[in-house]
């Protein structure tokens, strides 16, 4: 009574509404190719050095949970030990979504966006290994706008493995807390009877300068340098 359906068949006068089958393949070729220049053109905005210092944007449609300062990225990156760097010395490639999200925010805003930055630790800057990059770009007056995240999530252990190195500081307390476990441990070999506060003083000394002493060589060696002098920095090293 009734003819089964062809999907296929529907989905061709479908499209034959708005397109010839003639004219089909031409119509993807020409809109693939236009997709891959788009891309190659927003690839090439990230990979070159831009002189953008902040960019034009509907700030109606913008998203306020993507908007942050220059001083709140600046203490995430001093905690975490990260990297703000112009997106041209990122050595990993970029995922789609972040692409898409570039020229979709581009074409929202009818601006050509510049002036990319990433967060991310210092290996993505030398080597291709996500783990948690952000991307930025600038909005003026030390705003910054949040366009992606992808890759891994950062351990919650990394702030403490480099709480350290944060800043003089806190590497002084460290030594001194270092000092005080050896001191606490090794005092009984050094005294057969109760140690008096000086001598444990003078033991407390000796270990800390050691300390020192091995901090100093260790960073003379690797020219490491404090997050919070290194977070802007695109070497690895004390320049």
């Amino acid at each position: 009574m009734f003819d089964v359906i062809n999907l296929k068949n529907e989905l061709q006068k479908q499209r034959s509404k708005w397109i010839s089958e003639e004219n089909v393949l031409e119509y993807y070729k020409t809109l693939f190719n236009n997709i891959d220049a788009e891309n190659a053109t927003t690839l090439n905005q990230l990979n070159s050095k831009s002189t953008v210092a902040d960019n034009t944007f509907d700030f109606d449609k913008l998203d306020t949970n993507a908007i942050f300062h220059i001083t709140d990225i600046r203490k995430i990156c001093i905690d975490y030990r990260l990297r703000f760097l112009d997106t041209v010395y990122f050595k990993d490639n970029y995922p789609s979504e972040a692409i898409s999200k570039i020229q979709a925010l581009e074409k929202t805003h009818c601006t050509t966006l510049g002036g990319f930055k990433i967060v991310a630790p210092m290996e993505v800057f030398k080597l291709k290994k996500a783990d948690d990059p952000l991307l930025f770009v600038p909005m003026g007056n030390g705003f910054y706008y949040l366009i992606h995240k992808w890759g891994n999530d950062i351990s919650p252990f990394r702030k403490l493995k480099y709480w350290s190195i944060k800043n003089i500081e806190n590497l002084a307390i460290s030594l001194a807390i270092i000092s005080i476990i050896f001191t606490a441990i090794s005092y009984p070999f050094f005294f057969t009877k109760p140690a008096s506060f000086g001598y444990l003083l003078m033991l407390f000394m000796f270990y800390f300068k050691g300390a020192v002493g091995m901090v100093f060589i260790f960073c003379g060696s690797s020219g490491k340098n404090f997050s919070e002098y290194s977070w802007q920095s695109q070497y690895d090293k004390i320049s």
